[in-house]
């Protein structure tokens, strides 16, 4: 598995309309047939954004990385970004925790929370 995570800045203010057009949009992703899955988590230390995609394997990623979808999505994202970067990994293991999928939180659940 090929695993993606980005670090975005965004712009002060901006936060919530970057989470619901990066929601609204997200499909643009996780509809690619070789995209595992896609998280949107803010970090508590510094309130920037970490997305994190995972994909069957790097070449499929790449094909996508250069798909005028991957660029409409780019675009429509940019405005709210004033900086980031990008690491690329392979996952080498995973070792399931004890909660496996019920420590896992629904779109519904999640929204519900807030």
């Amino acid at each position: 598995m090929f695993r993606v995570m980005l670090r975005m800045e965004i712009k002060p203010g901006m936060e919530h309309d970057f989470e619901q057009v990066w929601l609204k949009i997200g499909d643009a992703v996780t509809s690619h047939p070789a995209c595992l899955g896609q998280w949107l988590s803010r970090s508590l230390e510094d309130g920037g954004y970490y997305i994190v995609s995972d994909w069957v394997d790097e070449p499929r990623f790449r094909e996508f990385e250069t798909s005028a979808r991957h660029l409409e999505h780019r675009r429509q994202l940019h405005p709210y970004r004033s900086g980031g970067t990008m690491t690329t990994m392979e996952v080498v293991a995973y070792l399931p925790g004890e909660a496996g999928s019920a420590g896992a939180v629904s779109h519904d659940a999640w929204e519900a929370a807030r």
